[in-house]
């Protein structure tokens, strides 16, 4: 990912309150921060924010949060949000830290366009690795549900066959998602993959 410097970057933090200062505070207290007991969904590496936030905007009986590690990034995704919005949260943490965070009360796990780490010596730090599933099983609360895209044709595979031996049950598999799904919320890197005519990657994981 290019990161553009963002003027103003650290004002913006500041004052954002969607944005959670202190998240472990919270671990296995989130309902409490949305005053509701609607599923958690998550969005791991959200980028601009884009699709964390079109659902959000969609789907009010759900409570989402997007989670950024880099300060320029969350700061862009921040100036898209609208004040009122009550059922979105963002939190700045490289995902290493999840299970840190949440405890049993995330409901379901995006994966979008995620880093592929092509190196092999990288593998571990790819989300869909055995060390991240291990972090998830602690956050999930009953069913454990993972949804990817990728443009990413190795990865895909490569996170096939690493949820398929974590007990994972896959469905929805598509190597060609935009193929035979149009209206669809797409992330700013699949709307510029989409226009570009790649092929996104597409499954739905639920753990058995």
């Amino acid at each position: 990912m290019r990161l553009r410097n963002v003027k103003n970057k650290e004002e913006i933090l500041n004052n954002c309150h969607y944005l959670i200062k202190n998240p472990e505070d919270y671990k296995g207290k989130w309902q409490t921060i949305f005053n509701n007991n609607n599923p958690i969904y998550i969005e791991i590496g959200m980028g601009k924010g884009k699709f964390v936030l079109e659902n959000a905007l969609k789907n009010k009986n759900i409570n989402y949060i997007g989670i950024e590690k880099f300060d320029s990034v969350i700061a862009q995704a921040i100036k898209k949000i609208p004040n009122d919005l009550e059922n979105l949260k963002l939190i700045r943490m490289n995902a290493l830290e999840i299970d840190k965070v949440f405890s049993k009360e995330i409901s379901l796990i995006y994966l979008n366009f995620s880093d592929p780490w092509p190196k092999k010596r990288w593998y571990n730090r790819r989300l869909t690795s055995k060390i991240f599933l291990d972090k998830y099983e602690s956050i999930f609360k009953d069913k454990k549900t993972i949804e990817m895209k990728t443009d990413n044709e190795e990865l895909f595979i490569y996170s096939i066959e690493s949820l398929s031996s974590n007990n994972y049950a896959l469905s929805d598999i598509s190597f060609d998602y935009h193929k035979t799904n149009t209206d669809i919320i797409m992330s700013e890197y699949e709307e510029r993959f989409s226009k570009e005519g790649k092929n996104v990657y597409h499954l739905f994981a639920q753990k058995k």
